[in-house]
């Protein structure tokens, strides 16, 4: 049997467990009416048009250009670095996590993962099966030791893992970012760490909290849609499953987008090379470096992945909304 099996199977610390995603809405209000793109029901876009890049990180100008019209934009290249999250949790100048680090200060503390492995022999025409479970951090470290020397068959990726979770050692090194502070209330809902061994991958989804996703180590790329194209392009998907495709639907969403026919189709809708090239439909693409960090308002879709080698790790901060809500969408590009 292989590491990278052994380390999950008949092992007492590993907690299974479904979890929902509780995604809620409010009614949008028209704030601001921008040229929006439109969908066909077969959902593939034409283009992904680059996401603009913020002049300066000054809190008047990224609080003007972007957070209260709330539009998505990058932030300026690199303005990120800073964080002690860089110097502590990775080795300098590369994707390499410092499980030694970790370990030493968190290996005890019980954490999400996902578990996204091939199919069998038997069953090769079969989609790969996922799990989601809580175990030690530890029981990831030993995964990314072996990762680091053999390709691992089996994928875990921590996944949404909250500051809150970790010891406060761990926590501290990711201080509220500057723009997070002062840009509006300066209050922080959330926090999650991801990390992984590409090819990671996040299904199109909404999030009800605005997003300052910050790149810790490797490469991501990030596809948006606007809130109405979004919800036509996930509309379209469950029309094909058969299942309901208003937004109550898309309000509340677990496991079922990480793994059978709808995390295919929805794929297929985002990064597909078989977009039809005679839909006016485009979205925006935002690729991030370590130390890039780009600014997701509330209601925008987003699908991410994890390329390139070694470690990829991102970091999200969710703020409270302001009190109106999303912008309809962007300028053509």
């Amino acid at each position: 049997m292989k590491r990278s099996q052994c380390l999950f199977q008949n092992n007492p610390w590993v907690c299974v467990q479904r979890y929902p995603v509780a995604i809620r809405f409010k009614t949008s209000s028209p704030i601001q009416q921008l040229p929006r793109s439109r969908f066909s029901t077969k959902s593939h876009l034409r283009s992904y048009c680059p996401l603009q890049t913020l002049e300066d990180a000054s809190v008047a100008r990224f609080r003007e250009q972007s957070f209260t019209p709330e539009l998505p934009t990058v932030l300026p290249r690199q303005h990120f670095q800073n964080l002690p999250a860089f110097e502590r949790w990775f080795y300098p100048s590369t994707s390499r996590l410092n499980t030694t680090y970790l370990e030493q200060h968190g290996a005890d503390a019980f954490v999400p993962l996902e578990l996204t492995q091939p199919p069998t022999q038997s069953d090769a025409a079969s989609e790969p099966s996922f799990r989601h479970f809580h175990a030690p951090l530890s029981l990831f470290l030993q995964w990314i030791r072996a990762a680091e020397t053999e390709p691992q068959a089996s994928q875990l990726y921590l996944a949404q893992c909250q500051l809150l979770d970790l010891p406060a050692v761990l926590r501290d090194d990711f201080p509220t970012p500057e723009l997070v502070a002062q840009a509006g209330r300066g209050d922080v809902y959330d926090t999650n760490v991801w990390i992984g061994y590409p090819p990671t991958y996040t299904p199109l989804h909404r999030d009800p909290n605005p997003n300052l996703f910050v790149q810790l180590a490797g490469q991501k790329i990030v596809r948006l849609l606007a809130p109405d194209d979004g919800q036509a392009v996930f509309a379209s998907v469950r029309r094909q499953l058969g299942q309901r495709a208003d937004r109550g639907a898309a309000a509340f969403r677990g496991e079922e987008m990480m793994q059978g026919r709808e995390r295919v189709l929805l794929e297929r809708a985002v990064w597909g090379d078989d977009r039809d090239a005679s839909l006016p439909a485009h979205g925006y693409e935002a690729r991030l470096d370590a130390g890039d960090g780009l600014f997701i308002p509330s209601g925008w879709w987003h699908s991410i992945k994890g390329v390139g080698e070694g470690v990829t790790a991102s970091v999200s901060t969710y703020l409270l909304p302001l009190v109106h809500f999303w912008s309809r969408g962007m300028k053509d590009c």
